[in-house]
């Protein structure tokens, strides 16, 4: 990796975890219940996160940056971005009505308000204007909450971050909001060229236009500074008489909260006490906290953030979008994701060392600081920590300190790659999730030893399942040298203790070896966690919970969903889909049964990509059909098969998509339809006719 790369990686890194960082710091004390005087009174002078969240589940702030940059994944990369893009971004990767952002109502959300006008017909950008909407609603704060992305992926660019930005705006906001998103988005920009908070917000001043209020808002913040440099209390009581809700009407109107940010760097200088600013200014904390924490994480860089903020992150965050898969990310991994794509929107070819492969999991800790969400069991007996030149390859590693543990002692150092609502505090924006990893697929690692005392030490491999919490081990080894040491194991799909169970814990139990009187005392490092392969699996129905709204591991999209008889029970008045698996799954075979109860008929999916993508196979009206989602035109058919299907029989279904055919059979009657547009994406079940349907057990088979 050249130089310039690399350090554009470590800048992203930064920003990215300054984001997530001042969105989690702000949330807890968000509007509308706090405000700068109860923050005041009950946090004092904020130095730290005021809730200690086991998992923080992020909200709209990180949501609309990670899934609305999907738009140039999906087609608009290598030409001009268009609002249309963004637009479908909203629609295909938001489950309607639930997660994602605020679903307050039509006219009260300007988000809400903004994705029914694109489902109705309604295109970008007249779905966010001013014309459409009215002033107050077009000129909300979302215009710059979900663009921080668009800053990251253009390293030095503040001109094209501010296009990129006013551009994804447009889908939902308009007028100052959109003076906003440029803004904040060549903010972000230009902090990769400098730390100067001074010289950052006039590049931000110098793309928008200076007669605009948002302009205007910036420049009082800054004139209040230079005559007032000591006292940010007193510049937030000059903003909230002089710029306040009051004056600027709306849910959360972007003005006063430009104000905040503007205060807070000017008043912070560092990332910490910027953050820590913007969160006590009260109006909208968690957007403020977090668009100013990417800036200035951007330029403070990773060094500029301090371990008490970054350590409970540990570099990951989870998501609320349609596809399960997505919500679960490595923050590292996606900074070299937005790396490769900064580098391939310049123009250049993306260095292999760049390129990410979203359908595997690779930790390789080379990025400083970076844990990649390992964890430990038993914290008293073990504790993890980045190091540098530990590596195989000279490069970090990751470290696990053993202190003192005799034989019998354990503690088990684990990737998560699934959630359950027990591992969150709260419920926020009801995330849902399916696992990064499955049976079938191979992990491989490479460890070796540091030991300071002790004689050996046994490390097994594992996999834990989700429904029961046992322990499924794989393998097992002591180890008394200081050799690196390769350690590989498949996850057996034909396992009965991860029977129709998902898997939400891979990785190492660390045992103790040695006898009280000598002790174990060292470390081990992990250079390397990969896993790879095709996942061969089964989910039992009658074993899932219901949680977060959506029964484990799918994700729903309308309907209601029950279990009932050992079945999925789903019934909607038009449609209503439930997804799961790896989001790019390529060839598939997936197996499973559906019972009619009434209605038109139902499907099973495959290489499905949201809301808008993917086929579908199954029963129609007057036969057997696969069917492929084409956005705007809805449902069209591939192939057709009469046949005379019965309601309250359970039928047998097999979809499978090899390349650019697709086939399936009901009973043993077969059909077959090539298209080649949808080259991957997840597996479930569908309605798209209305009625009530029961679904089975699933069976699925990467080819």
């Amino acid at each position: 990796m050249e130089p310039r790369h690399k350090e554009y990686l470590e800048r992203i890194y930064s920003g990215f975890l300054g984001m997530n960082i001042g969105i989690r710091l702000g949330a807890p004390v968000e509007p509308t219940i706090w405000t700068s005087d109860r923050i005041e009174r009950f946090y004092g002078d904020i130095r730290d996160y005021v809730k200690p969240f086991r998992n923080f589940a992020a909200d709209d702030d990180a949501n609309g940056p990670v899934f609305f940059l999907r738009a140039l994944d999906d087609g608009a990369m290598d030409r001009p971005l268009e609002p249309g893009d963004v637009a479908e971004a909203w629609l295909n990767y938001a489950r309607e009505g639930i997660g994602m952002f605020w679903w307050g109502g039509y006219g009260v959300s300007t988000e809400h308000t903004a994705y029914l006008n694109l489902k109705n017909g309604i295109k970008a950008p007249a779905s966010g204007s001013v014309k459409v909407n009215g002033r107050i609603m077009a000129e909300q704060i979302g215009g710059q909450i979900f663009i921080d992305t668009w800053g990251l992926v253009c390293p030095g660019d503040p001109a094209r971050a501010a296009r990129y930005a006013r551009t994804a705006a447009s889908v939902s906001h308009d007028g100052n909001a959109l003076e906003g998103a440029a803004f904040i988005a060549a903010c972000i920009a230009e902090a990769f060229c400098t730390d100067d908070v001074d010289s950052i917000i006039a590049k931000g001043l110098s793309l928008i236009d200076p007669e605009c209020d948002y302009a205007k808002v910036v420049n009082a913040v800054i004139d209040f500074h230079c005559a007032n440099p000591d006292s940010w209390r007193d510049c937030l009581k000059f903003l909230q008489a002089e710029w306040g809700y009051d004056k600027w009407p709306g849910v959360c109107h972007i003005i006063p909260n430009a104000g905040v940010c503007i205060m807070a760097m000017l008043y912070g200088r560092t990332f910490a006490r910027t953050v820590e600013i913007a969160t006590m200014a009260g109006w909208d904390t968690d957007c403020n906290a977090g668009n100013v924490g990417t800036i200035m994480g951007v330029a403070n860089g990773l060094e500029g953030i301090p371990d008490h903020y970054r350590k409970p992150v540990n570099d990951a965050i989870v998501l609320s979008g349609i596809s399960g898969y997505l919500n679960i990310l490595d923050i590292p991994t996606y900074a070299r994701k937005l790396t490769a794509t900064a580098v391939r929107l310049m123009g250049e070819t993306v260095p292999d060392d760049l390129s990410v492969d979203e359908k595997v999991v690779d930790f390789d800790f080379s990025l400083p600081g970076s844990t990649h969400c390992m964890r430990v069991s038993n914290e008293f007996l073990c504790r993890i920590r980045h190091v540098d030149g530990q590596g195989s390859d000279g490069k970090g590693a990751l470290e696990v300190l053993f202190d003192r543990g005799t034989r019998g002692d354990v503690s088990r150092i684990y990737y998560k790659p699934f959630y359950r609502r027990a591992d969150f505090d709260d419920e926020r924006y009801q995330p849902v999730f399916s696992p990064k990893v499955y049976p079938g697929q191979h992990v491989s690692m490479k460890v070796r030893f540091d030991r300071l005392n002790g004689e050996s030490v046994i490390l097994s491999p594992y996999v834990r399942n989700t429904l029961t919490g046992e322990l499924v081990f794989l393998g097992g080894a002591v180890y008394r040298d200081d050799a690196w040491h390769e350690i590989d194991f498949d996850i057996p799909s034909d396992d009965e203790r991860l029977s129709g169970a998902m898997i939400d814990e891979v990785g190492l139990q660390f045992e103790a070896n040695s006898p009280a009187k000598t002790k174990d005392l060292g470390c081990f490092y992990i250079d390397y966690l990969r896993i790879t392969g095709k996942g061969r699996y089964s989910i039992d129905v009658s074993r899932q919970k219901k949680e977060f709204s959506s029964i484990i591991p799918f994700s729903h999209n309308h309907g209601s969903w029950e279990i009932r008889d050992g079945r999925i029970q789903a019934m909607c008045l038009d449609h209503c889909e439930a997804m799961t698996g790896n989001y790019f799954m390529g060839d598939v075979e997936v197996r499973g049964s559906i019972m009619v109860h009434n209605g038109g008929g139902a499907f099973m999916s495959a290489r499905v990509q949201g809301a808008r993508r993917g086929y579908y196979a199954g029963l129609v009206a007057d036969g057997i059909a696969i069917m492929k989602n084409c956005g705007d035109r809805g449902l069209v058919t591939l192939a057709h098969l009469p046949f005379d299907w019965q309601e309250e029989r359970e039928y047998d279904i097999m979809f499978r998509a090899a390349g650019d055919r697709l086939s399936a059979s009901v009973d043993g009657h077969l059909i077959e339809a090539v298209d080649a547009e949808y080259g991957y994406g997840m597996v479930g079940y569908a309605m798209y006719d209305g009625g009530r349907c029961a679904f089975g057990d699933l069976f699925v088979e990467e080819l």
